[in-house]
């Protein structure tokens, strides 16, 4: 199995490499576009519709898309950047190392597993280690050394209506609220900023808690001092911050009839969310090798990244998975470890 590449980036745009990287990041826009049978069509009415609102949004980050989309020569590199349609599991917990993040990311597309690939890239707050994709401008997962790490999951969705039947409905009118509104950035947007420009787990939390974001989203953030572990809740304006029990998958603490979990796996959303937390959770205070905990129900057909993160140590260990024969999925990529060493800003 080939190892997960590490991608030096020289300057604050993560764009450039894209150059260097344009068959992959062509390869990235397959996997999520091409199985769909009007992919093209889709794309090209969709890029400048997310382009628009990207732009309004205030991203700072709207040129590097650009850049990307602009190399590729393909449509469908906006509409992918404003694509939310994963789900994960996620848990931390303290060690003797301290915090740690561990975190799948489930993605229905095939390929991704792939083309995973860590990214060292620098703001004006230090270093980080991006896990990620090419052509990807925005961050999921990511540890910053002696400062922190977070992962995000989706948050679950607004349902407006009980019956089944209108559940498409839901989707549709939860993705134009997003596209609908102005100065809030993508999560995803925003994680990366926090990257780049906080200097410490207390202003990280502190901006993930008051920027107001997009669209909802769950945030694991850890650092580097025992305890310094938290799960926030961010609905667009408004931010609930949980100490204890942090391991979740894709709802809220508390569930509420007006949203619905989203699902990775068998059986309804809030059960199978309720599986997976649990599963996740009996791994606290524990030691694995070679992500042992990846396992069912954690492990399911649309996993495509395991990832554990300590800021303390600077380090990250991460593996690609694609689905298998059995509806599950198994590990494609060598487990691949980066150590970054905190420097001088």
């Amino acid at each position: 199995m080939e190892s997960v590449k590490l991608i030096e980036i020289s300057d604050s745009a993560a764009s450039g490499h894209v150059r260097h990287r344009e068959a992959e990041a062509l390869a990235v826009l397959d996997a999520c576009l091409g199985w769909l049978p009007l992919g093209g069509w889709l794309a090209r009415l969709a890029d400048p519709i997310v382009c628009a609102w990207m732009k309004r949004a205030g991203t700072p980050y709207a040129a590097e898309i650009d850049f990307v989309a602009l190399t590729l020569k393909r449509p469908g590199i906006w509409l992918l950047h404003g694509a939310y349609l994963f789900g994960c599991t996620a848990l931390a917990d303290d060690t003797a190392q301290g915090p740690r993040l561990w975190r799948t990311l489930d993605w229905p597309f095939p390929g991704l597993g792939h083309l995973v690939e860590v990214r060292r890239q620098r703001g004006p707050a230090g270093e980080f280690l991006n896990v990620t994709w090419p052509g990807f401008v925005g961050v999921l997962t990511a540890v910053a050394p002696a400062r922190f790490a977070v992962s995000i999951n989706q948050a679950p969705m607004r349902r407006r209506w009980r019956t089944p039947l209108l559940l498409w409905l839901d989707y549709a009118l939860n993705a134009l609220d997003g596209l609908r509104s102005s100065g809030r950035l993508p999560p995803e947007h925003l994680l990366r900023h926090v990257f780049e420009t906080a200097a410490s787990f207390d202003e990280a939390r502190h901006r993930l808690e008051t920027a107001p974001v997009a669209r909802p989203v769950l945030f694991l953030l850890v650092g580097t001092k025992p305890g310094e572990r938290i799960v926030i809740e961010r609905e667009e304006t408004k931010a609930r911050t949980h100490r204890d029990d942090t391991v979740f998958a894709n709802d809220w603490r508390e569930r509420h009839p007006k949203w619905r979990p989203r699902g990775c796996g068998e059986g309804e959303p809030f059960e199978n969310n309720i599986r997976r937390r649990t599963a996740l959770a009996a791994w606290t205070g524990r030691d694995a090798d070679e992500f042992a905990w990846v396992t069912s129900p954690v492990l399911n057909g649309c996993t495509r990244l395991s990832v554990e993160m300590c800021p303390a140590t600077g380090q990250l260990t991460v593996a690609g998975w694609e689905a298998d024969e059995r509806a599950s999925a198994a590990r494609v990529t060598a487990i691949s470890t980066f150590q970054l060493a905190a420097q001088e800003t």
